[in-house]
């Protein structure tokens, strides 16, 4: 078949390559999917742009494998790309293709003069090649989630539409939380990045749950909070709970039982509590430790652990990662010296960064204190009083620009700031999968039962494949 981009006439044949490829029949709305993937790949315009929105068990999973299977029969390539390392591996298994975290493909990497970490736009060097953009809710505007605090959407179209016929397909769920501290989902609003861009864009959304997965309790309960969630009110509450073995309602007193069977049969990878509060994982996250895996050390070898804050220091520039960030989870494969030191505690560490298998241990310092705070991070104060006992350390130098530089490369300020990963926040697990998760309700009021919410709701419950264990949660939510 000649390149889809040569003859308008070759999408009724490439319609059927696509058809052959999905290896179903398939839906109303996936029918309609094909077609505008068809339209889409044949399209001599610029800057061309396919929105996939989809719910959970709608089958955007089978949609992208098919798309990807079809492209070298048409002489075109593909790029698949994630926010996140959890999310790019997500990917990655689901299409056994490579996927790549969307700064690690787009920026290019460098250390500055003064020991900092500089992000520069990369050149898009491909050509004919479709960039397959998966959990687009996830990716913000302004300055959240581009490394260095650039804006990571406008980056991403500027990289992809500066190649030579190159075309973007973003892919998300509009019923998951929108990036943290905006009111949207920014990469699935069409109209704002209309507004933004010179687009030749089309919008498709799969709406039926595929029928192989009729049977999962945890996609009809899904289904009934997205039905709350496009209703715009309560009127549904409670949900039904499906009589289904996937998805088992617990009280707090039954937890210890339960925490003890989850990790035991799904082990550490394949489990996780989502919680509401960093509060709340704390507490969890030291009771797991306590009492299922009986450590009393403050950090052992064997913990998870997660980065809260991105950190560009420990990584070497052929790391497949580019840096460590926000979110990554890491085991702790050997313990070092414990230090205290501007009145703060690190430890020093050997970890393998779970998302990235194929990477070596490396060893960083682990700025503990972290573990402990209620917040996110350590708090902008806490920032400014390590700095300034940093830089006293390097009174000795001449100049001020040598300090600065020496303060920038100093282990102790480049510490990772870590949580414990056996708990962790929604907007944390989102963009990755386990198949056991036990999602706890928190402190919840009737006025607080709202659109955000049912967001939350739907994507804590959407991260579990296999089982969904409900913690604590009131019978006004479920019965």
């Amino acid at each position: 078949m000649s390149n889809p981009s040569d003859s308008k006439s070759s999408a009724p044949e490439l319609e059927g390559l696509l058809l052959d490829n999905f290896g179903f029949i398939p839906t109303e709305s996936q029918h309609r999917l094909i077609k505008a993937m068809a339209r889409f790949l044949i399209s001599d315009k610029p800057n061309c742009l396919l929105m996939v929105k989809g719910y959970a068990g709608t089958g955007k999973t089978s949609m992208v494998n098919t798309l990807v299977r079809t492209l070298p029969a048409v002489r075109m390539g593909s790029v698949l790309l994630a926010p996140t390392g959890r999310a790019a591996k997500v990917l990655s298994g689901y299409t056994d293709a490579r996927a790549y975290t969307i700064h690690k493909k787009i920026y290019f990497q460098q250390r500055t003069p003064n020991g900092g970490m500089a992000f520069s736009p990369a050149r898009n060097l491909h050509k004919n090649t479709v960039f397959v953009v998966d959990e687009a809710s996830m990716i913000g505007w302004e300055n959240y989630g581009a490394p260095g605090g650039g804006n990571l959407l406008l980056d991403l179209f500027e990289y992809v539409y500066n190649g030579q016929n190159c075309r973007l397909m973003l892919i998300g769920d509009g019923a998951q939380l929108p990036p943290v501290g905006s009111p949207i989902s920014p990469a699935l609003d069409l109209k704002f990045l209309k507004s933004e861009f010179s687009l030749t864009a089309a919008l498709c959304e799969l709406t039926e749950v595929m029928r192989q997965k009729d049977d999962s309790g945890i996609l009809d309960i899904a289904t009934d909070i997205r039905s709350c969630l496009e209703g715009g009110s309560m009127d549904k509450l409670p949900l039904k709970l499906p009589a289904k073995p996937d998805v088992i309602q617990i009280t707090g007193m039954e937890l210890q039982d339960y925490l003890e069977e989850v990790f035991g049969k799904f082990g550490t990878e394949g489990s996780v509590i989502v919680s509401r509060s960093n509060k709340r994982c704390n507490q969890f996250n030291q009771e797991i430790r306590a009492r299922v895996f009986f450590r009393e050390e403050l950090v052992s070898a064997g913990d998870y652990i997660m980065s809260v804050k991105n950190n560009y220091h420990w990584l070497g520039d052929d790391s497949k990662a580019g840096f460590i960030a926000n979110g990554d989870v890491m085991e702790v494969l050997r313990i070092g010296k414990e230090v205290n030191r501007y009145g703060f505690n690190f430890i020093h560490v050997s970890s393998r960064l779970i998302d990235y298998p194929d990477e070596p241990p490396v060893e960083m310092v682990l700025w503990t204190d972290s573990l402990y705070v209620d917040g996110p991070s350590m708090s902008s104060k806490d920032w400014e009083t390590l700095y300034r006992g940093v830089l006293e350390d390097y009174n000795h130098l001449p100049t001020k620009a040598e300090r600065k530089k020496a303060v920038k490369q100093d282990e102790y300020y480049n510490a990772v700031q870590i949580k414990f990963a056996y708990a962790v926040t929604c907007h944390k697990a989102q963009g990755g999968q386990w198949p056991a998760v036990i999602v706890d309700q928190g402190y919840v009021t009737e006025d607080m039962i709202n659109e955000e919410y049912f967001r939350w709701l739907y994507t804590a419950v959407t991260r579990a494949s296999e089982r969904l264990y409900l913690l604590n949660f009131s019978d006004k939510i479920f019965q």
